[in-house]
Formats: C-alpha cells, sequence, structure tokens
C-alpha cells in the first residue's frame, strides 16, 4: 500500500517506520521541480509532446542533482492515467506507487548489488512479458557503471532492440566507464552542478515548509558546502535543523562542522597578505587550540584565495564567491594589492598542502608552513622576470635591487658594455709575497691579460691548493692539473680509480671553496668541475675502439656550448656554470665521455 502524501512536493514527516529525512519529504515530483536541470526538463518534455521517446536513457552527473528523481517523473510521465503528460497527476495509484518505488511495472535496480550476468539475463527474460497495468515497463538501473564487463556484454542486443513496450533509464555518476557500445545505443543527457544561488533558494522553502527560520548567511554556508549537490545541501540542512533548534546561525554551523567563521579567515588572510607571519600563526594556534578542524580550515582558506583570483580577474562585481556581502571591500582592497601571479602561486602552495595533508600526521606543521610561505610568494622571481633579467644583461647585485620592485618588474636595460672595458678587482697580494704572472696588476690589470692561460694554469693550481686547506689540496693533487673549458671555467678529470677521492672532491661545500680560491687569487667568478679520466694512457682500462674519437667529440661540442651566447650570458648574470652537455648538442648523437667500463677494485 503506498503512502499518502500531503502535498505533491512533500511527503509526511512522520511515516509507519518514523522519521522521513528531508531529501525524501522534498523529493521534485514534477519536471518544474527540478531545480537547474532545465535544458534536460526542456527536451525530455518534448520528446513526449511530440512522441518521440527513445527506448534507452542515460542521465549522468554529480551527486544530488536529480538524475534518479528525473527517472521516476519520466516513468511517471510515461504510465499516468492521464498520459503520456508531461505534468503527472500525482494523484493515480501509479503515479504514487512510481514516487515511492513500489510499482511492479517500474524497476528500479541497484547497478552496484546486480551487476553480474546473472541479473542481465534474468531481465532479457522478463523483457519478452507486457507490463501489468502500465503502458510500458520501465527498468531504472542507478549506478549502471557498476556492471561487469560481461554483463554489459549481455545487454548490448535487448538495449539496441528492446520490445515496444520497455524502456530503460540508466544513471550514473562516472560516464567515462560505460562502455561505448552502451553509450551509442542511448540518449544521454548531462546533468549540471546547482548554482549556489538556487540551492539557497531551495533550502529556504524547506526551512519555511518545516516551520522554522534560518539566517541568510547561514543558509549559503550550507549551500557552498554542499558543492553544487541539492541533496547534500538538504542533508546537512536536516542535521542542522536538529541541532540548532528554532532558528539557524551561522555560528551554529561552524560550532557544529568544526569550521572558522569568516571573520576569522578574513584576519588570518589580512594577516598573510601584510606578511605578518608573526600574526598569522598566533591566529592559526587560536583556531586550533579552539578544536576547529583544521583541514576545513584549509579548504576555507583555499576558497578565499579562489575568490582573491576571481575578483582579481572579474573585478568587484563578481558572482559566487564564498565570502559574505560584507567582506567584499576588504577582499577587493587585498586583491588589488596582489599580483595574478602572486595569487595563483598562493593557490597552488594550499592546493598542494591539501594533497599533503591526507597522509600526514602533522597537519599543523604543514598548515604553518604554507601560512609562511604565502607571505614570501612576493619575494620570489618569476621565470619570466629572470629571463627579462637576462636578456637585459643585470648582474647578480641589479638583480636584488630590481626583484625589490615587484614580480612584475620590467628591468631597465644597461648599456652593453664590452669585457675588456669592464673594471677587475684585482687581489693585492701581501707585501713581501712573490709576484707571479697570475696575481700581479700588470697581467690581470691589463684588459688583454685578464684570462687565464695554458701557460699560467700551473702556477694557479699550486696557489689554488695551498689555499683550499691540507686535506682538500692532498685530495685534488690526485687529479690532473686544470684545464681550461671555455671563458672562466675550468675542469680537473680524476683517474677511473679514484672514485672515492673524487666523490669528497665533488662534494659542494668544496666546490665553492675552491671557487673561492679562484676569486680570490684571480680577481675574477670562475665555475670548477670535476669529471672522469678516460684516456686511453691507463692500460687496464678496455676503452672502446673509437674512445679518442669521443674524447674529442664531448671536448669540441663542450666548447661550442660555452660559445653559445645565450649560456656565456646565463654563465655571467645568474653566476652558473656548465654542468654537462645533452648528448646529440650541435650534430650527431654521441656516447657520453665517461661511459667507459670501469675496473675492478682490485685492478684500480
Amino acid at each position: 500500500m503506498a503512502k499518502k502524501k500531503a502535498s505533491p512536493a512533500a511527503e509526511p514527516a512522520v511515516a509507519a517506520e518514523g522519521y522521513t529525512v528531508l531529501a525524501r519529504r522534498y523529493r521534485p515530483q514534477q519536471f518544474a521541480d527540478l531545480v537547474g536541470q532545465e535544458p534536460v526538463v526542456q527536451a525530455l518534455a518534448n520528446a513526449i509532446e511530440t512522441n518521440r521517446v527513445a527506448h534507452a536513457y542515460l542521465f549522468t552527473g554529480a551527486r544530488g542533482v536529480g538524475k534518479t528523481s528525473a527517472a521516476r517523473i519520466l516513468a511517471k510521465a510515461l504510465n499516468c492515467v492521464q498520459g503520456p503528460t508531461t505534468k503527472p497527476c500525482d494523484e493515480c495509484e501509479i503515479c504514487r506507487s512510481i514516487a515511492v518505488g513500489e510499482d511492479v511495472d517500474v524497476l528500479e535496480i541497484d547497478g552496484a548489488s546486480n551487476r553480474g550476468i546473472d541479473e542481465i539475463r534474468e531481465i532479457r527474460q522478463n523483457v519478452q512479458y507486457r507490463p501489468s497495468r502500465s503502458r510500458y515497463k520501465i527498468y531504472i538501473v542507478d549506478e549502471v557503471r557498476m556492471l561487469t564487463p560481461a554483463a554489459f556484454n549481455a545487454l548490448l542486443k535487448t538495449l539496441e532492440e528492446p520490445p515496444a513496450h520497455v524502456k530503460f533509464i540508466f544513471a550514473t555518476t562516472e560516464v567515462q566507464k560505460i562502455p561505448v557500445t552502451i553509450l551509442s545505443r542511448c540518449q544521454r543527457f548531462d546533468f549540471a552542478g546547482i548554482s549556489t544561488a538556487r540551492i539557497v533558494q531551495r533550502l529556504r522553502e524547506v526551512v519555511a515548509g518545516e516551520n522554522m527560520e534560518a539566517d541568510n548567511d547561514a543558509l549559503e554556508l550550507v549551500a557552498r558546502r554542499a558543492g553544487g549537490s541539492m541533496r547534500d545541501a538538504q542533508s546537512l540542512l536536516d542535521q542542522l535543523l536538529s541541532f540548532g533548534g528554532d532558528r539557524l546561525t551561522s555560528e551554529q554551523i561552524h560550532h557544529m562542522l568544526g569550521t572558522a567563521h569568516d571573520d576569522r579567515i578574513l584576519a588570518l588572510a589580512s594577516a598573510v597578505v601584510e606578511r605578518d607571519a608573526k600574526r598569522a600563526l598566533e591566529l592559526l594556534g587560536q583556531a586550533a587550540g579552539e578544536g576547529l578542524q583544521l583541514g576545513e580550515f584549509l579548504d576555507q582558506m583555499l576558497d578565499y584565495w579562489r575568490d582573491l583570483m576571481v575578483i582579481k580577474c572579474a573585478g568587484a562585481e563578481a558572482q559566487d564567491l564564498s565570502v559574505p556581502e560584507r567582506q567584499r571591500p576588504t577582499l577587493a582592497s587585498q586583491a588589488e594589492g596582489l599580483s595574478l601571479d602572486t595569487i595563483l602561486a598562493g593557490l597552488d602552495v594550499l592546493s598542494t598542502t591539501k594533497a599533503r595533508l591526507r597522509g600526514s600526521s602533522h597537519p599543523r606543521v604543514l598548515l604553518e608552513m604554507a601560512l609562511v610561505r604565502l607571505g614570501r610568494l612576493d619575494n620570489l622571481e618569476s621565470l619570466s622576470n629572470l629571463a627579462n633579467l637576462l636578456k637585459a644583461g643585470v648582474s647578480g647585485k641589479e638583480r636584488g635591487t630590481v626583484a625589490g620592485q615587484g614580480g612584475n618588474a620590467t628591468p631597465a636595460v644597461r648599456p652593453q658594455v664590452s669585457a675588456a672595458s669592464r673594471p677587475r678587482e684585482v687581489a693585492t697580494p701581501p707585501e713581501g709575497s712573490k709576484k707571479n704572472s697570475l696575481t700581479t696588476p700588470e697581467t690581470l690589470g691589463s684588459p688583454g691579460n685578464s684570462q687565464i692561460t695554458p701557460d699560467s694554469i700551473g702556477q694557479l693550481w699550486r696557489e689554488v691548493l695551498g689555499q683550499v686547506g691540507p686535506m682538500l689540496g692532498s685530495e685534488l693533487s690526485k687529479a690532473e692539473i686544470p684545464a681550461i673549458f671555455g671563458p672562466n671555467a675550468l675542469v680537473i678529470r680524476f683517474p677511473v680509480g679514484y672514485n672515492s677521492k673524487r666523490e669528497y672532491c665533488q662534494q659542494p661545500a668544496n666546490i665553492a671553496r675552491v671557487e673561492a680560491a679562484l676569486r680570490s687569487i684571480t680577481g675574477q667568478n670562475y665555475s670548477f668541475r670535476i669529471e672522469v679520466l678516460g684516456d686511453a694512457s691507463l692500460s687496464k682500462v678496455r676503452l672502446p675502439e673509437d674512445a679518442d674519437s669521443t674524447q674529442s667529440r664531448y671536448r669540441r661540442q663542450r666548447t661550442e656550448a660555452m660559445n653559445e651566447p645565450l649560456v656565456k650570458r646565463a654563465i655571467e648574470v645568474l653566476e652558473a656554470q656548465l654542468v654537462d652537455v645533452d648528448e646529440g648538442f650541435g650534430g650527431a648523437p654521441m656516447a657520453a665521455p665517461d661511459k667507459e667500463e670501469e675496473p675492478d677494485s682490485e685492478e684500480a
């Protein structure tokens, strides 16, 4: 026996089995009651009026947007005693039984629990029988994506050519999991997410129908949290009405859900925008001390930074924001003081923190790191700004000045100065020390002799070994005399068997000590690199037959790379060093020079 309803829009709150939740009592009963799905409603209504109803429909969309409700309304429209009609009467026995899912000719099947081939075979056997009392036998399969591949295959022929009295209506949230062979046999309708304003309007009707009251801010908060799902919004409202009494307020919602008040989010965002890390951490500590859920807190910060992005792009008149109306001026003022790149970088920091938060046992630390980073984003230089600096030829010291002008500042182009005309800082040797070709003002001060030459490299290297310390100098002495690899770049090579010594010397701190010694002796910035020796003079190391040509080609390609104008400028402006040359640079592919077979430890 079907349950009687007080009105077409709502079932009674108290039924034989007890209380009926809001999502069921306020389920849409007419096409006009489907909120936010006007295109789908129009298409189905026209199909009924023109007698062009298909034999199979597929309703897809997010959860709680009306897919199953639309399937039931369509079934009522086709089987109503006054139909087929776009406005079923909701009074006849067929309409009432379909509304509660108890009609003998409208079979609702759960695809998750009836997913095997045996259940589909039963459907195939039953479709040949005509309906008991209605025009059509209608199968509504919810979450049809859960059917097995064998079950889908068994359904194909019946789905393509069913009897005239059979209609199929499928519903799913993940249409990408439906086989293409099934999709091609159905008319597909995509149900859109419901806007926040439409959800608020419907919730206000529900609250009035329950003879209760709710603040507008509270209803907006519930609607935003639902994420476009009407069922989620009604379920949350049902829970909150039980918690809050006769009137629902935003404070009650925050207390129930463990979320932060809008004013607290605004204060925290203001501290971050003003780069006040101390105040931001204090506000976060207060929130954690009051028992607020840090995950929810992070979601609210994400929504706030999303609002900053929308305001920055669309202006103060932007719609669908998460902050209440009274906070819009402050939000607009904050967005005006930030660049769009900074806001986008902040969104990236927050979303990355949210992903890391799922598997971490220290959520507060991650959130504190995110807040501190958000306050330091303006101190970072974007890649586009670095490219502009590189093109303009700004030095390392000048780079700090330009960066202080903001992330979007364009550096002023300075006049191009040749290497010969640039002033050089000359290291003055102590009084009474022995002068040599590298440290005398006559050689370094003159523009023509400012570079290290093959004749002076030996004396230079002895002085470097004396300055870097006895331990590092002893290890470096096991290698060959450095070779000049392009402007202001030196490289030394260790024999293959000296792996431990090479690894010690390759430590970044030791590389920095060598480069500092070079700078102290020559007055210039030199990059220093360590490689493995690939020389055929090591008789116990088996080298390929073309090892000599490979080595020479590698040296040639490295020299060509060092002579590239962009590489030269990068080394000069960014104080970089050439680490490696990709295989095949400047010509045919080549084998890397350090790929020769290493000997056993005893042979080494």
